[in-house]
């Protein structure tokens, strides 16, 4: 594929032309392109591939790509190499975007600071639209974005946000400050890259201004830039409420040493649960002997509760995600679950019931003359199970975020063992109360 071809490509298209070349021939071809693109290609590579363009770049041109990257895509990229790797890649930048590298590089990793870019336009309250817009035409090439510009003080510290539409429909004559309203939103550079997720998504906003601790504008952050964070953060919720620690690589690069150690506690765990069921079953070995029947059914009332569970689980931890229920919803959660655990049990229960007596009609099983007592103790059970499931996946979420725990812990493998064990405890009660005198 020749220069013209790959230069006239979307950047992302690119990226993936380059991921399907030989070594040296997608050398050649990243070395083909202009040091704008080049700098957009290698933002969209596989961390492996960039690395391994690095080794075969001289530090010229190691340069020219550092250099034209944003400087939030470079920090990204920093973040998994050796300090001395980084050390000798940051001393190939001009002064300015070492100075600019260094200060990103000193927050902490997980904090807005890491991400944010210093790329953006700053101006004063009394400017006038027109000196503004004079203002923005000589330093807006180099601004992450234009939807935005930002009105700071004399000491710097943010005091309004202004949409750049507003400023063009606007008089030229027309000072800023009668386009404010003196009503931003803003995010900390010390805040986690997760608080400000949600901040994105409450405001719906495309960029927000960084500010520090003493309101300081120090940077933006772009919502491109929050994506890989989101992406990040609901990877690993479903990781775990699958049943397993979350993954550091994506699941094509986790070795199988990885893998098998990722997976293997929490299968331990919830195996020693499963023991339980075992340890349950056998305390009531003397009702089963009498009444074999009532084994037939273990299946399908363990099951029922596991199922309910788990739904209850995901609902709940997804609106906490989702910042739509807190720790101080739980009452009203648990009056909701219990509503729906009575409705959702009865439902089954009958369902239960009605095959039961369906059965022994038509001859399909005979259950034998208290077939009414067998159908009652699967019916009531499953009521009881289903409400009891819901209620515990429901609130086990919450109990964990008391905690200060990931809520995503409570994953569905652990509420439908959890609900297994202490189902057959309630069914075989259940039983007992129906068939005592009659099968037991």
């Amino acid at each position: 594929m020749n220069r013209e071809a790959l230069a006239n490509k979307d950047p992302h298209d690119i990226a993936d032309a380059l991921e399907g070349m030989p070594p040296r021939e997608r050398t050649v071809a990243f070395m083909l392109l202009p040091g704008v693109l080049q700098a957009e290609v290698f933002t969209f590579l596989e961390r492996d591939l960039q690395s391994d363009l690095l080794k075969s770049l001289g530090n010229r041109e190691i340069a020219e790509v550092l250099e034209n990257m944003s400087p939030d895509d470079r920090t990204e990229f920093f973040e998994d190499f050796p300090d001395q790797l980084i050390k000798g890649v940051i001393n190939l930048l001009s002064e300015e975007e070492r100075q600019v590298a260094l200060t990103l590089i000193g927050y902490r990793e997980d904090s807005v600071g890491r991400i944010m870019t210093p790329y953006y336009i700053q101006v004063r309250k009394d400017w006038t639209v027109s000196h503004t817009l004079k203002h923005i035409k000589r330093y807006g090439s180099k601004a992450e974005t234009l939807n935005f510009i930002y009105v700071v003080d004399a000491d710097q510290k943010l005091i309004d946000d202004i949409k750049i539409g507003k400023l063009l429909l606007a008089d030229d004559d027309a000072r800023l400050e009668s386009l404010m309203d003196f009503k931003f939103v803003a995010v900390s550079t010390l805040q986690t890259r997760e608080e400000a997720t949600t901040v994105f998504e409450k405001y719906d906003r495309a960029a927000l201004p960084v500010i520090s601790s003493s309101g300081v504008l120090v940077g933006i952050v772009t919502f491109d830039d929050m994506l890989d964070e989101i992406e990040r953060r609901d990877t690993e919720d479903i990781q775990k409420f699958g049943g397993l620690e979350a993954l550091e690589m994506p699941y094509v690069k986790t070795s199988l040493f990885k893998m098998v150690q990722k997976r293997a506690g929490w299968l331990v765990v919830l195996f020693l649960s499963e023991m339980l069921t075992a340890s349950a079953m056998g305390y009531f070995e003397g009702e089963i002997a009498e009444a074999v029947v009532l084994a037939l059914f273990i299946p399908l009332i363990i099951s029922s509760g596991g199922n309910s569970g788990s739904q209850a689980a995901t609902l709940i931890i997804r609106a906490m995600a989702l910042n739509e229920i807190r720790l101080r919803d739980w009452w009203f959660v648990m009056r909701k679950e219990i509503s729906s655990g009575l409705l959702l049990g009865s439902v089954l229960g009958a369902m239960g019931f009605i095959r039961v007596a369906i059965w022994q009609k038509a001859g399909l099983h005979d259950y034998g003359f208290h077939w009414l007592s067998v159908g009652l103790t699967i019916a009531v059970s499953l009521l009881g199970i289903v409400l009891w499931g819901t209620l515990t996946g429901s609130m086990v979420p919450f109990v964990l975020k008391k905690l200060k725990l990931d809520p995503a812990t409570s994953s569905a493998p652990f509420v439908a063992t959890l609900v297994d064990v202490t189902g057959l405890i309630i069914y075989f009660s259940i039983a007992a109360l129906f068939l005592r005198g009659e099968l037991l």
